[in-house]
């Protein structure tokens, strides 16, 4: 087997590609890569990884030469250069590495914030100068004042360490924050408002979305105490900059310190030239260290997921540890046949997925299995389908996805129990994965059955009538069709049956139509997996 080969296309520490290197990855380091778009497509097709920072753009015409592309690796934390849901559709999983900076990142916000406070950069051009100004930069003390967090992520909570080690009172608006976790780290939870109300100074670290785009608009500057400061060094587009700048003028906010702004590089912005704002070209991770750890870091995620199918800080995918992913693997195969199985079955629109998880397996990374349960429900309607896409698809088209667990089992080790409901009828089928690691069809509608996957099968439900099986015999004989296996199982003596019949080759239209003509046959389908 070929060893997976990975494409960096952005300045990377050279311990990065040892490490590539040392897992059995080929890789290629072509930093100039990054900004040229089309010299980019013209080889990104021999790749499997791509390691990114911020100078590469993956947009859609560059997956779509990506071919072989599995996965891109961003040696960062954001991923705004890369274009989520066109890499989503193809399948290909998008990492970051959202812990190697947040250290460096939350000791610039604090920078930011005593330089802002202290007036230190404009004191510093003055007194540079040859000027002593010494009582034109009056500052204010941080202690005991009231830091504002708006997000409490990982940046945040490290923010909210450092600055209450300086004496401050911490705030947090994050609505993903537990008062477990709040107390914990030492901080009070409130609304956005009453942050905005209490705060001395603001420090925003959360992500840009539709949410929290301008989330400190015109409104939001209205609602501040006189007199805040606010320092953004997490994502521009998080402030509205125009109004920011009015409120300066206007005294209502004393200072500001940004280190990232709405376009960059940022060779014009309206807060360029006022004198109590501070403005950095976005060195959040810009240390030696941060760059080193975010590098080592992107290098093991790709190079474990090319390797051994495990997956860590994916943004489009659920995570899979490099400990779980053969014990998880026969599983995700049961999972997407059991899909595949019911969706083959299904001609009306899905509107929800009952997947229950029973035994061993309720104990595993569930939020895999669930992928690959979707996926094989989705592909027989939509070819195109992956783990990656599935579970966004699913939502887009409105359909309700239910997860339950269940620590005891009846009948094996482990079941998986796949129910769906359209606007016509519901419909379950079970499995579980025996100790050779094939996975086996169990209970199909409340029918026990035991059935291995086969490329080509037969699934015949009937009314259970003596002569049937012979008679289904016969047809497929007569049809040249070869039986490999035969699995029946019925509900009651005289009541539904069913027939999981093993093909060798292709079943055609015409056997189909055959089968489903025999007396008490309700209905036939031909499978494939």
């Amino acid at each position: 087997m070929a060893a997976p080969r990975v494409l960096v296309s952005d300045k990377l520490s050279t311990a990065a590609i040892d490490i590539f290197k040392s897992r059995g990855v080929e890789v290629d380091f072509r930093p100039e890569l990054g900004k040229d778009k089309e010299a980019l497509a013209a080889v990104i097709g021999d790749y499997d990884g791509l390691a990114i920072r911020s100078a590469t753009k993956v947009t859609p015409k560059i997956l779509e030469k990506a071919t072989r592309l599995k996965v891109v690796g961003r040696a960062g934390i954001g991923v705004d250069n890369v274009d989520l849901p066109a890499a989503t559709a193809k399948g290909v999983i998008v990492m970051n590495t959202p812990f190697g900076n947040s250290i460096t990142t939350a000791e610039h916000a604090i920078a930011m914030m005593f330089a802002v406070a202290r007036e230190i950069p404009a004191a510093d051009v003055s007194t540079q100068a040859g000027k002593w100004e010494k009582n034109r930069f009056m500052g204010v003390e941080i202690t005991a004042k009231t830091l504002g967090l708006i997000g409490c992520g990982n940046i945040g909570s490290v923010v909210a360490d450092r600055a209450i080690g300086l004496k401050m009172r911490v705030i947090a608006y994050d609505p993903f924050l537990s008062e477990e976790r709040a107390a914990t780290l030492g901080v009070e939870k409130v609304e956005l408002d009453e942050l905005f109300a209490r705060a001395d100074f603001i420090s925003l670290h959360t992500p840009l979305m539709e949410k929290t785009k301008n989330i400190i608009d015109a409104e939001a500057l209205k609602k501040v105490k006189k007199g805040v400061r606010i320092i953004n060094c997490a994502r521009g587009g998080l402030v509205d900059e125009k109004a920011l700048r009015e409120a300066l003028d206007a005294g209502q906010v004393a200072g500001a310190a940004f280190d990232v702004f709405v376009e960059e590089p940022a060779e014009a912005n309206p807060l360029f030239g006022h004198p109590a704002v501070v403005c950095t070209p976005h060195l959040g991770a810009a240390t030696t260290e941060a760059q080193e750890n975010v590098a080592l870091q992107v290098a093991e995620q790709m190079s474990d997921y090319l390797i051994r199918g495990a997956i860590s800080n994916a943004v489009n995918a659920p995570s899979i540890t490099a400990e779980e992913a053969p014990r998880l693997k026969p599983f995700v195969a049961l999972a997407e046949r059991l899909g595949s199985f019911a969706g083959q079955l299904t001609d009306t629109a899905i509107t929800a997925i009952r997947i229950e998880y029973e035994g061993e397996v309720a104990q595993m990374n569930t939020r895999a299995l669930t992928s690959a349960a979707v996926t094989g429900l989705l592909r027989p309607l939509l070819a195109d389908v992956n783990m990656v896409s599935a579970p966004v698809i699913a939502r887009e088209r409105g359909v309700a996805i239910e997860e339950v667990r269940r620590e005891a089992a009846e009948t094996f080790e482990s079941v998986i129990r796949l129910t769906v409901t359209t606007d016509g009828w519901t419909r379950h089928v079970a499995g579980t994965v025996f100790a050779d690691g094939k996975p086996r069809i169990t209970d199909i509608k409340g029918i026990e059955i035991e059935a291995a996957f086969a490329p080509s099968m037969l699934y015949v439900t009937n009314n259970d009538k003596p002569g049937y099986i012979g008679a289904l015999g016969a047809t497929l004989g007569a049809a040249g069709c070869n039986i490999a296996t035969f699995n029946l199982g019925r509900a009651a003596e005289g009541g539904e049956a069913i027939a999981l019949v093993q093909i060798d080759g292709e079943i055609s239209d015409k056997v189909v139509a055959e089968v489903a003509a025999l007396e008490h046959v309700r209905q036939a389908r031909a499978l494939r997996f």
